[in-house]
């Protein structure tokens, strides 16, 4: 399946849009990346057990949207785009959303 920020894919028509395809996921924070984290924010630098925990959530939310394109019998999702809001203190949801399209 072709995966494109962009509104096109060059050399390929779209014939059919399908609809939205989504995806997301809902992370929280845990205790021990939270003692990590407060230790870093005494010394600077990246926090890397959040950037590992944002990337994985990219990564499956993508995935879900991806799997919510093949149930629509997409061949592509144009437009993506990821957001991210705060539900609660600690708590996040990660979607990932674009245009399900079918493509000759």
């Amino acid at each position: 399946m072709i995966i494109t920020t962009t509104d096109f894919i060059p050399g390929k028509e779209v014939t059919e849009i399908l609809g939205i395809a989504r995806g997301s996921t809902v992370r929280a924070r845990n205790v021990g990346a939270d003692f990590l984290a407060g230790l870093k924010n005494l010394v600077g630098g990246e926090v890397s057990e959040y950037t590992k925990l944002q990337a994985h959530s990219r990564e499956q939310a993508l995935q879900r949207m991806m799997n919510d394109a093949k149930r629509m019998g997409a061949d592509a999702v144009i437009n993506v785009r990821i957001t991210t809001s705060m539900i609660m203190n600690g708590m996040s949801e990660i979607l990932a959303y674009g245009t399900a399209v079918k493509i000759k």
